[in-house]
């Protein structure tokens, strides 16, 4: 008798662990959608993918994760297309030509059908094993977005030196609060950041952005790793002079930002 309610308890798990596995692959709506620009990352990409499904497996929800090739030259492309043929879970975008960070994001928001949105960059400096972590303090803040904070930052002095300038001179005109408003590690409901329209260099003004609309916005440390392979795709001189003109214009939008309600009023009120 205990031998039959123990075989039948393992196959009760066996056939439970089978549904999930199969709710997870083919549900055609995922509850998350993972946004990751790429460029020239081929020597990231195997072990980003083999990352990123681990993590996301622990959420044993259906998700869909979508690269946006931002017009790679090396063998990002074909990577790609193959990894496709065996993760189900898997899209690509190809961007027609290299159109920076803030456009691949344009292009993943719209593509997404999840209902949380979560993001992170390819290099891998930002844990993929974060994002199952971050989630719940959507509702454990009573937030719309939560976005990360690099505190020990894995990279140079001088980067580091160059980034706590960047964000204390983008805190100042932007009359913001935010310790790393550039950190790619966030997670959003959809609801806070699908159809906004973006700019060059918007990626940097997230948390703003998402402020103006009348989302709330909760931030928070998360790890950073030591870039996995490869070298960065931007400088200096496209952190600090780039950027400079987009400052004033995010302070000018904060300031003339159009906040309204308009309820329709019913045909038969009195």
């Amino acid at each position: 008798m205990v031998t039959c309610l123990c075989s039948f308890v393992v196959l009760c798990w066996l056939v439970a662990g089978w549904l999930n596995i199969f709710n997870i692959h083919m549900n055609p709506t995922p509850y998350l959608s993972l946004i990751i620009p790429a460029y020239n990352e081929a020597e990231v990409i195997p072990t980003l993918l083999q990352r990123v499904e681990s993590a996301l497996q622990q959420l044993v929800r259906a998700y869909e994760v979508i690269i946006i090739d931002d017009g790679s030259t090396d063998q990002t492309p074909t990577l790609l297309k193959e990894a496709m043929a065996v993760r189900p879970w898997l899209r690509v975008l190809r961007m027609q030509r290299n159109s920076g960070q803030s456009a691949a994001f344009e292009a993943g928001f719209a593509a997404a059908q999840g209902e949380i949105i979560a993001t992170i960059d390819a290099d891998l400096q930002n844990d993929p094993e974060e994002i199952p972590r971050l989630i719940p303090m959507l509702d454990e803040y009573q937030v719309d977005m939560v976005t990360g904070w690099r505190k020990d930052r894995q990279d140079s002095a001088f980067r580091r030196w160059q980034s706590r300038q960047a964000n204390r001179i983008r805190n100042w005109i932007t009359q913001e609060t935010v310790h790393d408003s550039a950190c790619s590690l966030k997670v959003y409901r959809a609801t806070a950041i699908r159809g906004i329209k973006l700019f060059r260099g918007a990626h940097r003004y997230f948390p703003t952005l998402v402020k103006m609309r009348g989302f709330r916005v909760h931030e928070t440390p998360v790890k950073h790793s030591q870039r996995f392979a490869g070298t960065a795709k931007y400088g200096f001189g496209n952190r600090a002079f780039v950027g400079i003109m987009d400052l004033f214009g995010v302070r000018w939008m904060k300031k003339r930002y159009l906040r309204y309600q308009a309820d329709e009023v019913p045909r038969n009120s009195a």
